[in-house]
């Protein structure tokens, strides 16, 4: 199984503009077979095919790395490190926090980092309200986490003065969007294309106002 993960993986990236080292597909590879055991216990996702993870998990979360800055990251409700550990994977050289208030899942990112030898991310285990930082991010992501406005009513205490907040979304987006236009700039809305998926995926930027 592994090994079909690994050529559907390295095929679908030939179709893209992001270059990974065999080394960094391989832990790539290892991430889906770390989700694939513990989903069996720990309910992480509701895609149970390591097939089907690589174009929902894996190439969804790549998508956005020519949008990610070079900055310290947060992903906001990270759940089992989607799109934070493709992400660091692909982006060694940047740093990663990967926040969720479930312990099933952090125990998990634990793990992963660990075994992956992931020192680009650390692990927060609270609720999005209750985190404290001395120093805002300049980027935030968010994959799952909730809708563009509570994401920014959730997120706001956590970004620095000209930090810009990340939404992945599919359809609704631009409902969504009206419903933020009394305490959010629309900054830009990327359309992405993940390869060998037939759906819409948007990124959406966002500042937040004072």
């Amino acid at each position: 199984m592994l090994d079909a993960v690994a050529g559907l993986l390295e095929r679908e990236l030939e179709q893209t503009d992001l270059v990974l080292s065999a080394g960094q597909q391989a832990n790539l590879v290892a991430y889906i077979a770390l989700i694939d055991r513990w989903n069996r216990a720990y309910n992480l996702t509701a895609v149970r095919d390591p097939i089907l993870m690589v174009t929902r998990h894996i190439l969804d979360s790549l998508a956005i790395t020519p949008f990610i800055p070079a900055a310290t990251v947060l992903d906001v409700g990270t759940g089992p490190g989607l799109p934070g550990v493709p992400l660091a994977i692909a982006l060694p050289d940047q740093s990663f926090h990967l926040l969720d208030a479930n312990g099933k899942k952090t125990r998990f990112l634990f793990q992963v980092k660990n075994q992956l030898n992931l020192a680009n991310i650390k692990i927060k285990e609270t609720r999005v309200e209750n985190l404290a930082v001395n120093q805002g991010y300049d980027c935030i992501v968010s994959r799952a986490f909730a809708s563009l406005r509570l994401m920014v009513e959730s997120c706001r205490h956590l970004l620095s003065e000209d930090g810009r907040l990340l939404a992945m979304k599919s359809a609704g987006v631009h409902e969504e969007l009206n419903e933020t236009t009394e305490i959010a700039d629309l900054i830009a809305l990327h359309e992405v294309k993940v390869p060998g998926l037939n759906e819409t995926r948007y990124l959406v930027e966002l500042s937040v106002r004072c």
